[in-house]
């Protein structure tokens, strides 16, 4: 059934397609598609989902068809990754719920020097919340105070307001529950939690983010700098609770913990993040004497579309992979680069950076991460090397355009609320040259330690 390989690539094409074209009805082209590769995965059992010896020794007398579809539910669907995106995407809104990071920002106005130190201080801190808090929820918590603080000096929010979008994006890779793409490659490359920091000995992406941070800070700084050396006055947000804060520091440690475990229970991470997140919602509803209808509305309100789209990207991207054809690819683009390593690298990097202006990168990445770590394989070199550089050109790509993130979109929509309508153009002026720093940045610190 070698036919059938073609058949699935050409679903993922049209999927693909669809999803940019129509983004609002992503999670029908995504699920459908899935649905579709499991399907044919039934009526032509070991055309798509290979049979294992255990099966095939069974012949007969065992279902093949029903193989596909648990394989499907239980092997293809990274179900640690979801159970961590859902757990801390709790624990993010409780939170933000808390007005810890609003107290903590007006904190942060209150003993900088000056202005201009403070706006680069609250683009900081943002990146920093948006190591553990979804990009969109660290961008709707830290607006109010940018919008304040740029009423106080008299000056047009947008340029503050991009600030905030971009450096959420940036840090959000940075760690396993910063972003989707950073849990998907664990699951992928068998990161725990403490491998982000320091993995076989080597510093690890969370300080190669970091040095894109940095550069991040300088970049806004000289635009920040000319408003003024004036401090101003802050009213300090009242904090509801620091529970949400402990929950939070919990996970970090308990994350951090859990990867000195080694157990073949490959759920434990996520379990423990659901985990921390029901006592979460326990809390807010019990403590916090919230109705069932409020707990209803924070847990609807979660974003339940990235969980359903995942799912749906899992099943088609691993149909793709087990039909052979990333590997086809992967050792495609190793034969273009005539095993240049540099090369390679440049050319997942930059296609990464444009690819990521455009597209959702989620889907972006679970594809190409089995082509760039094959790609890598197939050349003798270290995997980590294009995984990571597939990494920081993918989600920091997403820098580059007003729609290429999420956070982008929500940021563009509060300054039009605010009557600063942004042009594309007007975003590309800030957005691109802050890509490319950034970006280039860590790559140059990416190659200094893993070439």
């Amino acid at each position: 059934m070698e036919q059938l390989k073609w058949v699935i690539l050409a679903i993922a094409v049209i999927m693909y397609a669809l999803v940019i074209a129509f983004q609002g009805k992503k999670v029908w082209f995504t699920s459908f598609a899935a649905l579709l590769v499991v399907v044919l995965a039934m009526i032509f059992p070991g055309s798509i989902f290979p049979l294992p010896e255990d099966v095939l020794a069974k012949d007969g007398n065992f279902p093949s068809h029903i193989y596909a579809f648990t394989h499907a539910l239980v092997d293809i669907i990274n179900w640690n990754v979801l159970l961590i995106y859902l757990g801390s995407m709790i624990i993010a809104a409780l939170f933000i719920y808390s007005k810890v990071p609003a107290r903590i920002a007006d904190s942060i106005v209150e003993h900088s020097k000056n202005t201009g130190l403070a706006m680069v201080a609250i683009l900081a801190m943002t990146g920093i919340i948006s190591i553990f808090v979804e990009n969109v929820a660290t961008v709707l918590v830290m607006a109010p105070i940018a919008l304040a603080l740029c009423k106080k000096i008299k000056i047009n929010p947008t340029l503050f307001m991009i600030g905030l979008a971009v450096m959420s994006n940036l840090e959000g890779t940075a760690t396993l529950v910063g972003d989707p793409p950073s849990m998907i490659f664990a699951g992928y490359a068998g990161y725990n939690f403490n491998d982000f920091f320091v993995h076989n000995g080597t510093l690890s992406i969370f300080f190669i983010i970091q040095s894109g941070l940095l550069a991040g800070c300088i970049f806004f700084y000289f635009f920040f700098a000319k408003n003024g050396k004036n401090k101003i006055e802050v009213e300090k947000e009242p904090v509801i609770s620091w529970f949400p804060l402990v929950l939070l520091l919990t996970m970090i440690f308990g994350l951090a913990a859990v990867s000195f475990i080694h157990t073949s229970f490959e759920y434990m991470s996520g379990l423990f993040v659901f985990a921390l997140g029901v006592i979460g919602l326990l809390w807010y509803k019990l403590l916090q004497k919230k109705s069932t209808s409020d707990c209803a509305t924070l847990v609807k309100e979660l974003d339940w579309e990235t969980i359903f789209f995942l799912i749906g990207i899992f099943v088609v991207i691993g149909g793709i992979r087990e039909t052979g054809l990333l590997s086809d690819f992967a050792s495609f683009l190793a034969g273009i680069t005539g095993g240049s390593k540099i090369l390679g690298f440049v050319i997942i990097l930059l296609v990464s950076i444009i690819i990521s202006g455009f597209v959702d990168n989620v889907p972006y990445i679970i594809a190409m991460l089995p082509v760039a770590d094959g790609m890598a394989k197939a050349m003798g070199i270290n995997g980590e090397l294009y995984m990571f550089a597939l990494l920081v050109g993918s989600c920091l790509g997403g820098n580059l355009t007003p729609f290429g993130a999420s956070a982008n979109v929500v940021a563009m929509g509060i300054v039009k609320k605010e009557g600063y309508p942004m042009k594309f153009s007007g975003w590309l002026k800030i957005g691109a040259p802050f890509t490319f720093i950034t970006t280039g940045v860590a790559a140059l610190v990416l190659w200094l330690f893993w070439a």
